[in-house]
């Protein structure tokens, strides 16, 4: 559990600190006061990355060149600094030469209202979905992913300069190969895990006989060294990779209908509660560990059934950080702190 969570320098804030409960803990206020950026400050200390943005840079307050975000954790003191030039973890008080360790105390998972975009959105962020999973149940994920992304990169590099020179773009097809053969195979075995675990939490989601199917959709044949030197020509034209894991998808049918497509506005809604309560159980139940559950601002949105379908299916055990504007979403008494947030100060309710 997270016990404390502490801000420097951090989006809107420039000091906060606050204690928190193993269980429900609440953060109220009007929009604009920064009960989101409370929630992201968890996600970052924990993952080192943001549950909102795929960049850091926007987390540091205005005017100052880096943030600090710290806490305790498992008996042990986290500190994350970030700025432009440097990443600096340190567990207590000892700074770290690799994340591995870091990384491994902490696990979250974020539920927020633009997760429908995991549906009706583009495959990238079904991709952000698979990849902020799986980088924190296979030590093996973060480094083949970041491995691909650089050569992924250097390569499109190559290819968009005036005079592409195929001799150097080939030299990049290996690593590209290596570290993408690898990816596609951890996905592939994320979206199996995860398959069952949505599946049921849609099934009692919706209250109906509606069944949800989770695909690995790969970006690449399943011989990816064939597949791209055989689209080599088309690159050229292009001027990108079109073939690899950066094209990787998950394919979501509900009853055995493309959801993006056919879905009504509420079932696709459905879909995306489905897809992260998967990542909590499948943390909870073949992990074995309770992550963070960072909840924001949905419970207001979501109608009884959905409210009440979501909590029953979230961990018993795991902490949860839930912001909203107020309480009178409750049907019932949750236990745990209540906070509220005015002029960017934190007050026990």
């Amino acid at each position: 559990m997270l016990a404390e969570l502490q801000l420097r320098n951090f989006r809107c804030f420039e000091s906060l600190g606050v204690g928190l409960a193993p269980g429900f803990n609440f953060f109220l206020g009007r929009n604009g006061q920064g009960k989101t950026s409370i929630l992201e400050a968890a996600c970052v200390l924990l993952r080192l990355q943001s549950q909102r943005s795929a960049s850091l840079a926007p987390a540091v307050r205005f005017g100052e060149k880096a943030f600090v975000v710290s806490g305790g954790i498992e008996n042990h003191r986290l500190e994350f600094r970030y700025s432009a030039l440097r990443r600096k973890v340190a567990i207590d008080e000892v700074e770290q030469r690799t994340f591995g360790e870091y990384l491994r105390l902490g696990r979250v998972v974020s539920f927020a209202n633009t997760d429908i975009e995991l549906v009706r959105g583009g495959s990238d962020s079904r991709r952000r979905y698979l990849d902020f999973l799986g980088s924190q149940i296979d030590p093996l994920y973060r480094p083949s992913l970041r491995a691909y992304e650089r050569a992924l990169r250097s390569r499109n590099a190559l290819l968009k300069s005036a005079q592409p020179r195929p001799r150097e773009i080939a030299a990049y097809d290996q690593p590209l190969i290596e570290h993408g053969t690898k990816l596609g195979a951890m996905r592939a075995r994320l979206v199996e895990r995860l398959a069952s675990f949505a599946a049921q939490a849609h099934q009692f989601i919706s209250a109906v006989e509606e069944n949800l199917q989770l695909r690995f959709a790969p970006g690449n044949q399943e011989d990816f060294a064939r597949d791209l030197a055989g689209s080599h020509a088309r690159e050229l034209r292009l001027r990108q990779t079109i073939v690899g894991p950066h094209r990787d998808d998950i394919e979501l049918l509900v009853q055995g209908k493309k959801a993006p497509q056919f879905a009504s506005e509420g079932q696709q809604r459905t879909v995306a509660l489905a897809l992260k309560i998967a990542q909590a159980q499948l943390f909870a139940l073949e992990e074995e560990t309770s992550p963070l559950l960072l909840i924001d601002d949905i419970f207001g949105e979501l109608d009884p059934v959905r409210r009440n379908a979501l909590l029953a299916h979230l961990p018993a055990n795991a902490q949860k950080l839930v912001t909203a504007t107020t309480m009178q979403w409750q049907q019932t008494v949750m236990e745990g702190p209540v906070y509220e947030l005015r002029d960017r100060r934190l007050l026990a309710v």
